[in-house]
């Protein structure tokens, strides 16, 4: 099937989907400059041969690229049921995607949470300085006088999951409802090999669902996925949701 084709059934399918869920990881960031994991210059692919890590700028200055915009866009058109991502960077809820639409399996840079009520705030939200109080992971040491969730005096943590941490299990149980319930699953920048969030995929397709994957590398899914993309991000998202815009006004 020639692109143009696949970008036109893609499109089909979200138009006439009632609940489509996107997936993210890292592929979806690296045209905002930040790197990803397994690419050809990713993180764990130069770790492998003995490289140094690649240049990133600092994550606090990075910015949401088109790709993000395109999913605020699905939402906007009313198609985007859900959103699963396994990025930290924050570049989705920076783009304009409400939490209440979003799961971030592995975190959020920005956010700190608490282990008793599920609270999610700020670091300044919370109070808590970083250059005196570390950055507040699940495994760091705890500090006298540092903050407490405001609604319930519990404990506040770095809401980013390290190797070895627990996933909120709040945001897993609803991914894996919504993943279920889907129509489409639109996987866009992930190598889905790190469980459980790339459980999800699988929850989906078998549960009827149509698999799309828009990556460059190869994935675990491929053999499953109803339609495949090896093709650039921005070089397709944009254009399948133009499809979809013309679909709609259209109809």
């Amino acid at each position: 099937m020639e692109l143009e084709e696949k970008i036109e059934l893609a499109a089909k399918w979200i138009f006439e989907s009632n609940r489509l869920v996107v997936f993210t990881g890292a592929g979806l960031s690296t045209d905002s400059g930040l790197p990803d994991y397994r690419g050809p210059d990713g993180v764990w692919t130069r770790r492998d041969a003995g490289l140094p890590p690649p240049k990133s700028p600092p994550w606090d200055q990075v910015s949401p690229n088109q790709g993000h915009y395109e999913i605020v866009e699905l939402l906007k058109l009313g198609k985007l049921d859900y959103l699963i991502s396994q990025n930290i960077d924050g570049l989705h809820a920076k783009a304009g995607l409400p939490l209440d639409k979003l799961a971030e399996l592995h975190g959020n840079l920005y956010f700190m949470k608490c282990l008793d009520c599920g609270k999610k705030l700020t670091f300044e939200e919370a109070g808590w300085d970083k250059k005196v109080l570390g950055q507040g992971y699940r495994t760091g040491k705890i500090r006298k006088n540092q903050p407490n969730c405001s609604d319930c005096g519990g404990r506040l943590i770095s809401s980013i999951v390290n190797f070895g941490d627990p996933l909120p299990y709040d945001e897993l149980e609803e991914s894996a409802r919504r993943s279920m319930n889907s129509d489409v699953f639109f996987v866009i920048g992930s190598s889905l090999v790190v469980t459980p969030a790339a459980n999800m995929p699988g929850y989906a397709w078998r549960n009827g669902a149509k698999l799309i994957i828009l990556n460059q590398g190869e994935t675990p899914y491929d053999d499953e996925a109803d339609l495949r993309f090896f093709d650039q991000i921005g070089e397709v998202l944009p254009k399948i949701v133009e499809k979809v815009k013309e679909m709609m006004s259209t109809n």
